[in-house]
């Protein structure tokens, strides 16, 4: 017995010992190989924990901000046994997301993001079905006239809607999360679907709260620590919580496309599911193989551009009512541009040319919120000499959004809320070519111009309509600014007055 024991104490001594070597083959040949190929620098990590102590996951992207100043635009760090590349920068990510989007156009494909999408839909996807179901929402989206005049009616009368919500308070302090996710949710929605939701359907509630939910637990260090140790996933209730929201989401979507197809005429489509369900009629009725139009790639690509849609507008339209909460001077300046060149009439997109210092402001708000400070993560699709360093296929890239819109050498005031960076000295508007909240490249946000015509006409009509100050007892210095940190950057939670600008 005793003899069993010890032969097996050396196996297991024998094999924490060869584990052990491998790990620390791995590092130093990795750092070894670095010198030679020139490979971008880094700090030094630690067998199997590579540089997590190093940083603060609870905000990571201040951290990795830091490190760039000490290591350059371009460097490396470890997460567990990951190597990551960080882009570091306006100039460095632009070029690289812009210049050479080829090289760093693919998407890294977290074990989360795995889990829920199985490599489906828009956002967390690669090869032949990522250009197809891109290329596929554009052209839809356009068709149902993104960006253009027909969105704009669908964006007013939510306008009309949300001003209501706001006034059943009659100027007393509450959060107002809800109703602008709600709000932004209908735009998409009318989309989507083709039809808008009361505030108080279930059906919307539970969708928009889902995601919402889903989008903050994405950015927890629980999750993060999966996505670098997947083999933890078992052990970790936060990963179950996720793949199970999103499941039930899941679920809801596919109620809402049974119910659409129920009525679907292929020669009048009335949103983005019928135009899909539709293609997919006529490539099975064609018996092509291989093709990408199928249930899965409809839901996932649904349910991204639904989350996307709300999350990105609510959460920066909080953070310009907020701000305007706090620097009443500036929302007073606003509010004057707005009567003066709009007066009491219903402000419409091409109003904005004439109200420099208004769009001056919404900008500045996308900018200092830096709502998805991380962007989404890459991969590089082949092998790069970058800026003097080897980068080779597969690695892992993060374009650091925060190092570009808080740039030094870019913006005079970065951590300021500053509407001077978006007008020259004659008090028109300017274009910033730092300015990429939306991030850049074949992986730039697709919704991008309708996101800005909703925050123009969202923010535009409240403050025509409203003045925005902190809850009784509350000074606007006291306002907090910190974020709710999750996969995006909200603010936390807190309640505002909306008085009406009228009485």
């Amino acid at each position: 017995m005793l003899e069993d024991l010890s032969q097996s104490s050396t196996s297991v001594s024998l094999l924490v010992a060869v584990v052990g070597l491998l790990v620390f083959h791995h590092f130093y040949s990795s750092l070894s190989s670095k010198e030679m190929r020139k490979e971008p620098p880094g700090p030094t990590p630690l067998p199997l924990l590579g540089n997590l102590l190093q940083v603060d996951l609870k905000r990571l992207d201040r951290s990795l901000f830091d490190l760039s100043k000490k290591y350059g635009p371009v460097f490396t760090v470890y997460f567990g046994l990951q190597k990551v590349v960080v882009l570091a920068g306006y100039r460095t990510v632009r070029q690289a997301l812009v210049n050479h989007a080829e090289e760093f156009g693919d998407r890294e494909v977290t074990p989360i993001s795995y889990d829920v999408n199985k490599g489906h839909g828009i956002i967390f996807s690669n090869g032949d079905s990522w250009k197809e179901m891109r290329r596929f929402a554009l052209t839809t989206l356009k068709d149902f006239g993104m960006g253009k005049r027909i969105t704009e009616g669908i964006i007013i009368e939510e306008c009309h809607y949300l001003i209501e919500e706001l006034e059943r308070h009659e100027g007393k302090a509450f959060n107002n999360t809800q109703a602008i996710c709600y709000a932004a949710s209908n735009v998409i929605a009318a989309l989507m679907f083709g039809k808008r939701y009361e505030y108080g359907d279930p059906v919307l509630q539970t969708l928009v709260d889902k995601d919402h939910e889903v989008i903050h637990l994405f950015g927890t260090v629980p999750i993060l620590i999966y996505n670098m140790f997947p083999w933890l996933g078992p052990f970790l209730q936060t990963r179950t919580d996720v793949t199970t929201i999103v499941r039930e989401n899941k679920e809801d979507v596919k109620n809402i496309i049974a119910d659409l197809k129920e009525t679907l005429n292929p020669e009048m489509h009335r949103c983005f599911a019928d135009v899909f369900l539709t293609r997919k009629i006529n490539v099975e009725e064609s018996e092509i193989k291989d093709s990408h139009y199928h249930d899965e790639n409809l839901v996932s690509s649904v349910l991204d551009l639904f989350a996307a849609g709300t999350d990105t507008t609510a959460s920066t339209l909080q953070w310009g009512l907020l701000f305007m909460a706090k620097y009443p001077h500036i929302q007073d300046q606003v509010q004057e541009e707005l009567s003066r060149v709009v007066g009491s009439r219903q402000v419409r997109v091409e109003d904005r040319k004439n109200l420099p210092y208004t769009d001056a402001v919404i900008h500045e708000s996308q900018r200092l919120a830096n709502i998805v400070p991380m962007s989404l993560p890459h991969k590089t699709s082949q092998d790069i000499t970058y800026h003097g360093y080897f980068i080779k296929e597969g690695t892992t890239v993060f374009p650091l959004l925060t190092s570009v819109l808080y740039d030094e050498s870019e913006w005079e005031s970065p951590h300021s809320f500053n509407p001077s960076h978006f007008l020259d000295e004659e008090g028109k508007f300017i274009r910033r070519e730092a300015f990429m909240p939306f991030s850049a490249g074949r992986r730039m946000c697709l919704g991008e111009s309708l996101a800005k015509m909703e925050l123009f006409l969202f923010f535009a009509s409240l403050l025509q309509r409203f003045h925005f100050t902190p809850p009784p007892g509350v000074t606007e210095e006291e306002l907090d600014l910190s974020p709710s940190v999750g996969f995006t950057l909200s603010p936390s939670p807190h309640e505002l007055c909306a008085v009406s600008c009228h009485r």
